[in-house]
């Protein structure tokens, strides 16, 4: 009987290695580890807003609308509850990454502000967070993409034969994956005009 058991273990284990379980894990796996690069380097942005919030004060408290735009937008990332469960809810997640997108939108207005101020330019401080952040943000285009590379193979065995077949019996799903935030807007053909004069800057 004992052996009978150890023999079922081993076809049931052979059975479950041939219908992409270990993979699914595998695949799985690398998604925690790539949202976690992702949300390293996300945090790492957060911490330096504060920084260069207040050294852009310094030199043009009169932007109150942009400054308190970067610090609202910092914040509304400070509140979302980040959990392992976000990457198994679209709803959740897409919230996120909206959070994030708004968070990168008053950074950039805040950043082409900073033109305008010849002294804040020179500053060292100032020159130093945004090196930081320039680089942070490429950080966090490396981290996405890794990631996103790690869902698609992992959804490319959720949903292929026979790799489906043992999702379903164990409850894995397709998990989402960045999109681009402003997909509409890039997707329509630029409209050249020498004619026109340039738009102001937001």
């Amino acid at each position: 009987m004992r052996g009978f058991l150890s023999l079922t273990v081993i076809l049931y284990a052979l059975l479950l290695s041939g219908c992409s379980y270990n993979t699914l894990q595998t695949t799985d796996e690398q998604i925690k580890a790539s949202w976690a690069e992702v949300l390293n380097q996300y945090k790492r942005r957060a911490d330096l807003v504060p920084n260069l919030v207040n050294t852009v004060k310094g030199f043009a408290a009169q932007e109150k609308d942009v400054l308190l735009g970067v610090t609202t937008a910092r914040s509304r990332v400070g509140g979302i509850q980040v959990s392992p469960e976000l990457l198994n809810n679209p709803e959740a997640f897409a919230k996120f990454q909206n959070a994030q997108g708004e968070l990168s939108s008053a950074l950039s207005r805040l950043l082409v502000v900073t033109e305008n101020y010849p002294e804040l330019k020179s500053d060292a401080n100032f020159r130093d967070l945004q090196a930081q952040l320039e680089g942070t943000e490429n950080r966090i285009t490396v981290a996405r993409n890794r990631y996103i590379k790690a869902v698609q193979e992992y959804n490319i065995v959720v949903r292929s034969f026979p790799g489906n077949l043992t999702a379903m019996m164990f409850g894995f799903q397709t998990k989402p994956s960045f999109t681009v935030e402003n997909e509409q807007e890039i997707t329509a053909a630029p409209q050249v005009d020498f004619g026109a004069p340039a738009p102001a800057a937001k």
